[in-house]
C-alpha cells in the first residue's frame, strides 16, 4: 500500500494523517516532502503528523521529517509526531528522533502543546 495523506486543520494547527508506507521505493516519501512544502508555504507553520496508521519509514521519510522540523524552528513554527507505532516507532527511535521532535501518544495533549508553546512565547 502507497501512502495517504489527508489533512485537516485545528485552529492553527495542520494535522496530516498519514496511512500506509513512505519509503523512497514508491515514490511517497516524496509525495510527502511535497505536501510538507506546500503546506509551508502557503503559510503552515505548525505541523502535526499523525502515524498511528503508517505502517513503515524508510531513512528518505526521517531525512523529510529532520529536514521539516529544522526548516520550521527556523522560522518559528514546530512540527510534532502523534502516535507512532511498531515499526515505525522503532526506526523513530534508532535514528533518535523520538528524543528531538516532540511526541505524543494523545492528539488533544498534542494540540495543546502547541497552545502552551504560543502562551509561553507572549508571556
Amino acid at each position: 500500500m502507497g501512502l495517504q495523506i489527508s489533512s485537516r486543520e485545528c485552529r492553527d494547527v495542520t494535522i496530516l494523517d498519514l496511512i500506509g508506507s513512505s519509503t523512497i521505493n514508491g515514490g511517497e516519501s516524496e509525495l510527502l516532502s511535497t505536501h510538507l512544502r506546500d503546506l509551508t508555504a502557503g503559510g503552515r507553520s505548525k505541523l502535526l503528523l499523525n502515524l498511528v496508521n503508517l505502517s513503515r519509514i524508510d531513512s528518505s521519510c526521517v531525512s523529510i521529517i529532520v529536514e521539516m522540523s529544522v526548516s520550521l524552528k527556523r522560522g518559528g513554527g514546530e512540527l510534532k509526531l502523534l502516535s507512532p507505532r511498531g515499526r515505525v516507532l522503532d526506526v523513530l527511535t534508532v535514528f533518535r528522533l523520538i528524543d528531538v521532535i516532540p511526541c505524543f501518544d494523545d492528539e488533544t495533549e498534542a494540540l495543546e502543546s502547541f497552545q502552551a508553546r504560543d502562551l509561553l512565547a507572549t508571556a
